[in-house]
């Protein structure tokens, strides 16, 4: 993986495939209620964030 900042809030990220298939994997078992509790606000930005994933990979 590989960060570079670009502004104060833009971060560039580089992912090696199996790294962001386990992130996503893992935000997907997390949101579709994980073992214990995800304060609703957590849950609707996690799900924000898979929904524009699924959206740049539908596009790509």
């Amino acid at each position: 993986m590989k960060l570079e900042r670009m502004r104060p809030t833009a971060w560039r990220v580089t992912f090696h495939p199996l790294e962001l298939a386990a992130l996503i994997s893992a935000a997907r078992w997390a949101e579709a209620g994980a073992e214990g509790e995800l304060p609703p606000d957590a849950r609707k930005q996690l799900r924000a964030v898979l929904d524009r994933y699924d959206e740049a990979v539908n596009r790509s």
